[in-house]
């Protein structure tokens, strides 16, 4: 599989025992990590203690995500794991020369599942082109033929490729979604949100060089914001090189705080909302 993240140099170990990650949430507060990948090999030895260690960061509930469709049975084993744990099916675009024979109707037929809440990750990577961009194109239509079938959200990953994601969004008469990661320019934003789609923001809000994204953040209304970790990769600072996990979601979410201006519980406790108003199919757990 492809890399999807952008993380060089992950270290394997974990948090040192006992340890609480910057950002921790007062007692009581809820956070979502909208966005990881805990199917992924780097945390097949630990899952069960990183997944201890988001609760205890005050991170209840994860949304693991598709990136393949036949490795679609492990993300979906975990989400029927656990009850604060729900995926997404779908084909990320690093993969699209693999799945380019993938229709609407396999995708909406798996996202049926009662724990599969969204549909991607979809959308277009012409950085890498690990897969041409007609294929890319094309698989990214059939996810958003599955959204509207389904119901379910889009979720989004976009490098190098704004406008071509706009205009696509657009034509498909895409209804309801998410930008992952968000680190493109304030005109997807923009048109992100005359769609009605959500702002996802992960670890880079906190690195050196992204003053720009930080700028948009302040400008996204917080209705509309989410945040998440992409773990494995995108440790946030202080854990940049790390490799990430989602407790580390609590560090991202102090610094959005920070930008919008409101204490880290009120971000929480409006991101988290969003989380569940967007994704409608997922159940909040009782406190």
């Amino acid at each position: 599989m492809a890399e999807h993240g952008g993380a060089g140099g992950m270290l394997p170990g974990p948090m040192p025992p006992g340890t609480m990650p910057p950002g921790t949430m007062p007692p009581g507060t809820m956070l979502v990590d909208s966005h990881c990948h805990l199917d992924f090999p780097d945390f097949a030895a630990e899952r069960e203690a990183v997944i201890a260690r988001a609760r205890a960061a005050g991170v209840a509930t994860m949304l693991t995500i598709g990136t393949r469709l036949d490795q679609f049975a492990g993300v979906l084993a975990i989400a029927e794991s656990d009850d604060d744990i729900w995926c997404s099916v779908g084909a990320h675009p690093h993969e699209a020369a693999d799945h380019a024979a993938t229709t609407a109707a396999d995708l909406a037929a798996l996202a049926a599942h009662p724990r599969v809440i969204g549909i991607g990750e979809t959308g277009l990577d012409f950085h890498y082109d690990h897969s041409p961009h007609d294929l890319q194109e094309q698989v990214f239509r059939a996810h958003i033929a599955a959204s509207r079938a389904s119901g379910l959200p889009l979720i989004i990953h976009a490098r190098a490729a704004d406008d071509a994601v706009a205009h696509i969004l657009r034509e498909e008469h895409a209804t309801a979604g998410v930008l992952h990661c968000f680190s493109s320019g304030r005109g997807l934003a923009e048109a992100a949100l005359d769609l009605g789609f959500y702002i996802s923001i992960s670890g880079i809000v906190t690195f050196r060089n992204a003053e720009d994204l930080r700028a948009i953040v302040r400008d996204v209304p917080l209705e509309r914001l989410l945040v998440e970790t992409d773990a494995p990769y995108l440790a946030p600072v202080p854990y940049r090189g790390r490799r990430n996990e989602p407790a580390y979601v609590a560090a991202t979410a102090a610094v959005v705080a920070s930008l919008k201006g409101v204490e880290t519980a009120v971000l929480a406790a409006a991101t988290s909302d969003n989380f569940f108003r967007l994704f409608k199919k997922a159940r909040r757990q009782a406190a």
